[in-house]
């Protein structure tokens, strides 16, 4: 398994390598002149050449794919256009209310939708699994705005159970991402719960669940021991398809609720046009993307002995 890991990363690099040369053709050829979006069409010759030295575009189109790649590896991702501050910075700072809002909401999901999905397997084509799927239909097609402002004028206006807007760190944020954290429940409910009962429904078709049966086990057991275990393959890939997200948050969430994370920075680094910080955001959303699938790799040998890691193993 070590070697295995060890292949994987050194793999790494050359994806690395292509994500960089993606971000630098996506945001200085695919959308325009950075220096021109920087300091608009009414800016001088003067201020164009002296800006375009400044941020290093009037060296060869190598040398900047290099020089963002060297920058990538050392988490140098330059300085904000509209706030002058290290982007590292910001990603570290904005980071933790991201995760504080996305880490609950992603173990409560997960948590409930197992249930909800193994409840709804458990009693399959009866009117408790009739209401379930009904339920989760339901709440795929809402939009996610609309739980958004239902959520904040019935629960947070009119009840004043949650406050509106804003955030503080440490325990004190505890108030401010409740209601972020339930509405990203109920939004993500729904589909989550019409996977695992599927992938729950076809395993209980196969043949080693009528053997267990046949040898005089209960429902309960046969559910639990054999068939949530061998499900947890599809789980786990869907799982971890999801986790890369929880570092950015939510775009919408974090926004209406005025928490300072990575999803709020992304959206205000959208409006000021700030491509620094799109690129450092597209890059490490392209880096979490490439870790978790050697994550569900690794899950995949620890779940099920018979997937095997190397070809030596």
């Amino acid at each position: 398994m070590a070697n295995y890991i060890l292949r994987r990363v050194i793999y790494i690099l050359p994806l690395i390598v292509g994500v960089t040369i993606v971000n630098y053709i996506l945001f200085n050829t695919v959308g325009g002149d950075p220096v021109l979006g920087y300091l608009g069409p009414q800016a001088s010759q003067d201020q164009i050449e002296e800006l375009r030295h400044e941020m290093g575009l009037d060296r060869p189109w190598y040398f900047q794919i290099l020089g963002d790649f060297k920058g990538y590896l050392t988490l140098n991702f330059g300085r904000s256009w509209e706030t002058r501050e290290r982007i590292s910075e910001m990603i570290f700072r904005g980071m933790w209310p991201s995760l504080s809002l996305a880490v609950p909401a992603f173990v409560l999901t997960f948590i409930l939708a197992i249930c909800v999905s193994m409840l709804a397997a458990f009693y399959h084509n009866t009117w408790v699994d009739r209401l379930l799927v009904l339920l989760s239909v339901v709440g795929m097609n809402v939009p996610v705005l609309a739980f958004i402002i239902a959520g904040q004028f019935v629960l947070a206006y009119q009840l004043r159970v949650f406050p509106i807007s804003g955030y503080d760190f440490g325990l004190s944020s505890i108030p401010y991402v409740t209601l972020p954290v339930l509405i990203w429940v109920s939004v993500a409910l729904g589909g989550d719960v019409r996977f695992y009962r599927t992938v729950l429904l076809n395993e209980m078709r196969q043949e080693y669940v009528t053997t267990a049966y046949a040898k005089g086990l209960g429902k309960i057991v046969v559910m639990f021991r054999h068939i949530l275990k061998n499900a947890l393959i599809p789980i786990l890939t869907q799982l971890v398809v999801e986790i890369p997200f929880l570092f950015m948050g939510s775009l919408l969430l974090e926004n209406f609720f005025g928490i300072p994370g990575l999803g709020n920075m992304g959206i205000n680094a959208i409006n000021a046009g700030d491509r620094p910080v799109l690129k450092a955001i597209v890059f490490i959303g392209a880096i979490l993307f490439i870790l978790a699938n050697l994550f569900s790799d690794l899950l995949y040998a620890i779940v099920d002995p018979r997937v095997k890691l190397g070809s030596n193993e």
